[in-house]
């Protein structure tokens, strides 16, 4: 159970702004459109080429050595445990000094302090001589980023954390024959197919997997494994917004972004373990250590945690966006979708954190962002030979409903029960291609 714990927090990191559009379709049927959105070409066995949907699970071999960010995970606990215990022991070893010892080390500590600065300065001057040596350039972005682990080693961890979420959801699975299965194979299918210029699309197996579940998620781990629950067909309107929803994992994936925040964690908590140490060496007694404990975790999250998430949550909406206007879904959907979560929120009184707090974007920010971008998606989309969007806009249509809503709510909070109007129909999850 705890290793399915730790592979869990790896997928949860699967789960910025880039500088410019630097997607083409060039490449793509020049001078033919798509005559239908996620059309899937014939097979004889009846599945999708690109998209692995419900084949049976092969294990690999029982006797593998531990991917290094895995063994860094499962470790983590123990160092800050060590940690605490150094701290703590150099704390216990000052007070039992003599008075004159401790004049001594302070004298000591004086007359060698330019040699203890230098020795500093030269420790930081080659630790970041080394994590320049793990600068990488991000795909599809060009932006720099630092990497510590390996995509290959990232990739073998992936595959273990599949693994273990395939045993957990394994009586959750909807069968492949189910048509919200269907659709959802055939959105990740068409996706791959219309960014297979992209080498970190067309290099990956994509395997979809839909978990009976109320819950609102998707996520995409680097090897290509779609797991997307239930709740979330139920909450997007059409198969253009899945396409976007789908299009965001992707770009996670496709980014490696669960590497870079598994880099940037990396070098946090080894910064963190000194800090920690220096904490209960320094506070006088073990209840002001806990406070400070607490406070440097809540702090190193707020700090820098959650910041570079958001960061890579905004990054992944971009290229999301792209890949969703080359697959030629209509883009609009995207910024509605994030007011339809807003207004749900609102609706059902969920509470919901500061974005400061939070690891995601508000749902304001992310509705903002993208329709700032939708003319360039949409260059992007009539670049690819994409059939021509209907001339009804849905962020015009969803305002209006909205608009419309709250009017009858309105009057029928002031007319009494007889002037309110039944509420509209509930919308059908996307189980059929709807256009």
């Amino acid at each position: 159970m705890v290793l399915l714990g730790v592979m869990r927090s790896f997928s949860f990191l699967c789960a910025h702004r880039t500088r410019n559009f630097r997607f083409s379709c060039t490449h793509l049927h020049a001078g033919r459109p798509e005559s239908n959105f996620l059309r899937l070409p014939p097979r004889g066995d009846g599945t999708s080429p690109g998209v692995r949907g419900g084949q049976p699970f092969h294990t690999s071999a029982p006797v593998r050595a531990l991917p290094a960010p895995l063994l860094w995970m499962l470790l983590k606990p123990a160092q800050k445990v060590a940690a605490i215990i150094l701290g703590r022991s150099i704390r216990k070893w000052w007070a039992a000094l003599p008075a004159d010892r401790r004049q001594l080390a302070r004298q000591w500590v004086h007359q060698r302090r330019w040699h203890l600065v230098g020795v500093v300065s030269v420790a930081t001057v080659i630790v970041g001589l080394l994590l320049l040596t793990h600068l990488d350039e991000s795909p599809v972005t060009g932006r720099t980023r630092l990497l510590v682990f390996s995509r290959e080693t990232h990739m073998e961890l992936a595959a273990r954390t599949s693994e273990a979420y395939l045993q957990d959801f394994a009586g959750l699975l909807v069968p492949v024959n189910d048509p919200r299965h269907q659709v959802v194979e055939r959105v990740v299918q068409h996706l791959a197919q219309r960014n297979e210029d992209v080498p970190e699309v067309s290099a990956v197996s994509w395997s979809v997997h839909v978990v009976q579940s109320p819950s609102i998620n998707a996520f995409i781990l680097p090897n290509g494994e779609v797991f997307i629950f239930t709740g979330m067909l139920e909450a997007v309107a059409d198969v253009h917004q899945l396409t976007m929803v789908l299009g965001h994992e992707m770009a996670h994936a496709v980014l490696g972004h669960s590497a870079e925040q598994a880099s940037l964690s990396h070098i946090v908590d080894l910064l963190s373990l000194v800090l920690l140490t220096a904490i209960w060496a320094l506070c006088p007694r073990d209840s002001l250590a806990f406070l400070g404990h607490w406070a440097q975790d809540k702090l190193s999250q707020v700090m820098f945690s959650r910041p570079f998430s958001r960061k890579l949550e905004a990054e992944a909406d971009v290229v999301g966006l792209q890949l969703a206007a080359k697959a030629c879904a209509d883009v609009r959907a995207g910024p509605v979708f994030w007011q339809q979560m807003e207004v749900r929120e609102q609706l059902t009184g969920e509470s919901s954190v500061p974005e400061w707090l939070s690891t995601h974007p508000s749902h304001k920010n992310r509705f903002a962002q993208l329709d700032r971008l939708l003319p360039q998606a949409l260059a992007l989309r009539d670049s690819c030979s994409c059939p021509s969007l209907p001339p009804t806009d849905p962020r015009a249509v969803f305002s209006e409903s909205v608009r419309v809503l709250l009017e009858t709510a309105k009057h029928g909070q002031g007319g009494g029960p007889e002037g309110a109007e039944e509420p509209p129909p509930r919308r059908r999850p996307p189980t059929a291609l709807r256009h």
